[in-house]
């Protein structure tokens, strides 16, 4: 393992799109333990398949960790970083270089295919399943007449990985791990188009870079046997590892897009704070011992740590995470949340502090409170059959009617004045209790349950307030 004492991590996510949620929380620990034990964190783009390359991705995987508050020490944002490039395929030479090494050190082989061949490997999964087994024939060619020919034929090139034996290794999550080196193929480390694969490049660049640690999620646990083969065959420290547990749907299949948003930016976008998507993704297989459930960034760099990182998989619970997005909106000024909120209300509604005073404890993230502050603008369905149908056992005909007429002898409602009014309107018409107060309530705001009634009374004003009466008789 690495003996080295300078603690070096990194976070290195293929620009395949957006930043998954599953790939901040590994940003987010790697970060954690760096800052922890105090190191440093590098950020790394592996675009080796370049197949798979989406326009922007890379910004924007990068405006999307700089919005969560992940700080790294090099990468390619940052100017003067000393170990790069940290795109790899700016790092193609470097490859090439070791490629050279393994080949000659016959730790390595090439394998060359015709045109013919290499159509059917790219077309055909059974081809490329038996391909292993097949290239095991180019094992005997000779390595510098093999490497003259890569130039001008078309090739691929296979680690050569033990025929026997067993890998024991310590993982800091999941403990102690064994695999049959007889069951694993001769991985490609060189494609046909000259790019490495993510096993070859992932190490020759963790090696370069110094990292003294691993920390990924256990995705990757079945290509260890075959990395950690490569630090032995240049007989270099191999790192420490940690894999993370995968992220699950309720149903506990893996998370995926069809049962929810999984990019970092759809949460953005929703309006949900960065202090809660951070505290909820730090939640997701790591735990203290106690039950505290609320954590700045600050709070998690001190207290986190591998060992307290459960190894089975952690479910998504997008409840706790409303749940802890309400806790921070909570916490904020209702001048802060109307001006975050801007982007999500129509932009011919007068807003007033009043109302986000009213609403804020319901909010559980910005793109709903068009949703909470609708009953302040837009007049409630009363239709007759939907009142009837809503409320048997209230007679209408005369609440309403009385509703009004006590309504109009006042210029202010307070909650004392109101109670006065409901107890009046009681004794008048014989209507009383929840018969009484939630229709009325769902006449003036068109909900079963919110706020304050006199308080949302006082802000739609008397005249608004008796017009909803009127509307509904």
């Amino acid at each position: 393992m690495n003996n080295n004492k300078n603690i070096r991590l990194r976070f290195a996510p293929s620009p395949t799109g957006y930043l998954h949620v599953g790939g901040l929380r590994t940003a987010l620990y790697n970060y954690l333990f760096a800052k922890k034990n105090n190191g440093e964190l590098i950020l790394r783009i592996e675009d080796t398949d370049q197949k798979r390359l989406v326009e922007n991705s890379i910004p924007n995987i990068i405006e999307a960790l700089e919005w969560s508050g992940i700080e790294f020490n090099e990468g390619p944002h940052i100017d003067g970083s000393p170990n790069g490039p940290y795109t790899q395929s700016d790092r193609l030479d470097i490859y090439k270089k070791y490629m050279l090494e393994l080949i000659r050190s016959e730790h390595a082989y090439v394998c060359f295919y015709s045109d013919d061949r290499l159509k059917e490997l790219k077309q055909s999964s059974i081809a490329k399943q038996s391909a292993a087994e097949f290239d095991k024939k180019f094992k005997g060619v000779n390595p510098e007449h093999a490497i003259s020919k890569m130039e001008t034929e078309n090739c691929v090139v296979r680690l050569a990985m033990p025929a026997d034996g067993k890998l024991v290794i310590n993982d800091l999550i999941k403990g102690t791990l064994k695999f049959d080196y007889s069951l694993i193929d001769d991985p490609i480390i060189i494609k046909s188009d000259g790019f490495p694969t993510y096993h070859f490049a992932n190490v020759v660049d963790d090696y370069s870079m110094q990292i003294s640690h691993v920390i990924r999620g256990e995705e990757w646990l079945p290509s260890l046997p075959k990395h950690v083969h490569l630090y032995n065959c240049f007989n270099w420290d191999i790192p420490a590892f940690a894999h993370l547990p995968l992220l699950l749907n309720q149903d506990k299949s893996k998370l995926s897009k069809r049962q929810g948003d999984v990019a970092v930016e759809d949460y953005i976008k929703k309006g949900y704070l960065k202090e809660s998507i951070i505290n909820f993704i730090a939640l997701l297989g790591w735990h203290e011992s106690n039950n505290q459930e609320f954590y700045t960034l600050e709070d998690l760099k001190s207290v986190f740590s591998l060992d307290r990182v459960q190894s089975s998989g952690a479910v998504f619970d997008i409840q706790k995470l409303n749940w802890i997005n309400q806790h921070y909106i909570k916490k904020l000024d209702s001048k802060t949340i109307l001006e975050l909120s801007e982007y999500y209300i129509p932009s011919n509604w007068e807003v007033s502090l009043d109302m986000i005073d009213l609403i804020k404890e319901k909010l559980s993230n910005f793109s709903n409170i068009e949703t909470e502050l609708s009953p302040f603008f837009i007049k409630p369905n009363t239709s007759k059959e939907l009142m009837l149908k809503k409320y048997p056992n209230t007679d209408f005909s005369s609440v309403i009617p009385s509703l009004i007429r006590k309504f109009e002898t006042h210029q202010v409602i307070s909650k004392e004045i109101l109670n006065e009014i409901m107890n009046s309107v009681s004794s008048e018409t014989g209507c009383k209790g929840k018969n009484l107060w939630q229709p009325v309530r769902f006449v003036i705001t068109g909900q079963d349950h919110g706020p304050d009634l006199a308080s949302f009374i006082a802000i739609i004003g008397l005249e608004e307030c008796i017009q909803r009466f009127k509307n509904a008789q």
